[in-house]
């Protein structure tokens, strides 16, 4: 189980290291794209697509399930991660909040020990280690946060409400910190958002829009739905879906090159509602395994975004084929590493939906 210890603030005195931060100006994390017409600029970049890299999962039979993601420059590898607390407004229910660190970079960070926390680490390492784009998520031991509330997520929400939270966080000093042990901290994944003022992130009956011709592939995209009802990504409204440009824009169009569509937000997952052992097993992958049909209807927000749709044998290959390519001892380090109670009861309930992936159909070809 995840526990968040919050330490008293402590003058920064009493440590040995001073902190130097960059100009509050830089910020990485808010990466994004919105030309003039923004959305043909959109759409454009939609109909080209992408949801799997075949390249991502060359090594997946020998990637540690349990290990923190690459961390360039290794400021997340520190065993004290240091960062400025950033004021944002406050979403959802789990306790969160952005810090900034040293280079400049802002990463979010959860903390509480909350269902959400684990489940983002899971299905975050999942996705990644299967090719399936998600937020990079590391495990922290402790976060010093440099001018931080004593609890930043709840006070920020009272102060939201009383109309003073940019007042005050302009007066909270910058030589005293609070602690934060055992958290989860996103980064983003790596790219420019992708988006117009009418579309935050995407829905999944736009899937049907990629043209196969220069973007995702029926195969891929059914493996994609198929990894959605094996996590049970039933909280799957637009916002938490982003649409991202995986190489550099072209500077004079903004034309992208490589469109690549993520699921951003995976903290419901592995429910429902969220890291919650007995409703997950007993969630099955097909409403018809022998016409490979999929539906999330039945499950909270009656599906949101994500329609009924067939599985194609090619996408029930693709995704069997890589679930397979997992060892059980991987799959229990993916829930240990994770802070899951009982993981191997999460190990053999994972084995169980493979098995139904496997035992389905036979799907249609397309």
């Amino acid at each position: 189980m995840l526990v968040v210890a919050v330490g008293a603030a402590v003058p920064i005195g009493r440590e040995a290291t001073v902190v130097t931060f960059v100009s509050p100006g830089v910020d990485r994390e808010e990466d994004v794209a919105r030309p003039a017409d923004a959305t043909t600029w959109r759409a454009g970049a939609w109909s080209r697509a992408h949801v799997w890299r075949s390249a991502d999962v060359a090594d997946v039979a020998h990637r540690d399930l349990s290990a923190n993601p690459a961390d360039p420059g290794g400021a997340l590898s520190e065993p004290i991660v240091r960062c400025r607390f950033q004021l944002r407004a406050t979403s959802g229910t789990a306790p969160k909040f952005d810090c900034r660190l040293p280079d400049g970079e802002v990463v979010k960070v959860k903390y509480g020990g909350s269902g959400e926390v684990k489940a983002e680490l899971a299905a975050s390492r999942l996705l990644n280690a299967l090719g399936f784009g998600a937020d990079r998520m590391y495990l922290v031991p402790r976060v010093r946060c440099y001018g931080c509330p004593r609890f930043p997520f709840h006070s920020v929400w009272v102060l939201e409400h009383l109309g003073v939270s940019e007042l005050v966080s302009r007066h909270l000093p910058d030589t005293r910190y609070t602690d934060f042990e055992w958290v989860a901290v996103e980064r983003h994944f790596e790219g420019t958002k992708i988006e117009s003022h009418e579309d935050e992130g995407w829905s999944w009956f736009e899937l049907d829009r990629i043209d196969p011709r220069t973007g995702a592939s029926r195969a891929e995209l059914d493996a994609f739905r198929l990894m959605a009802m094996f996590l049970v990504h039933w909280d799957n409204k637009s916002a938490n879906q982003r649409l991202v440009c995986a190489t550099p824009l072209d500077p004079d169009t903004l034309d992208c090159p490589q469109p690549f569509a993520i699921i951003h937000d995976v903290g419901a997952t592995f429910g429902p509602k969220r890291t919650n052992l007995e409703r997950w097993a007993a969630t099955p992958v097909w409403t018809d395994p022998s016409r490979c049909r999929v539906s999330m209807r039945l499950l909270p927000h009656a599906g949101a975004t994500f329609p009924d749709a067939e599985i194609s044998e090619a996408g029930r290959a693709l995704l069997l084929k890589l679930l397979r390519g997992l060892e059980p001892g991987q799959i229990l380090a993916l829930f240990s590493g994770a802070r899951f109670a009982d993981p191997q009861g999460w190990t053999q309930a994972f084995q169980n939906k493979v098995r139904e992936i496997e035992t389905a159909g036979p799907c249609r070809n397309y």
